[in-house]
């Protein structure tokens, strides 16, 4: 499933960060937009598999084509 990620600098941390929205709490940051991106991959999947093991329900993106 894709999920829409928002990416953002933060000049106080001095890194990328990329929220994840549709997924509460999910987030990841990186020296680097891609390397934020590549964090964000990693934590996308983790956050799932965790709601999973939890029984905790998997949000769809409300993020698609009519958004554009």
């Amino acid at each position: 499933m894709n999920y829409c990620v928002v990416l953002k600098y933060s000049q106080d941390d001095k890194c990328y960060i990329i929220s994840v929205p549709d997924l509460p709490g999910c987030m990841a940051d990186g020296e680097s937009p891609n390397e934020a991106y590549e964090n964000a991959k990693i934590v996308i999947h983790e956050w799932i598999e965790t709601a999973k093991a939890k029984g905790r329900p998997i949000p769809k993106s409300v993020f698609g084509q009519e958004n554009f």
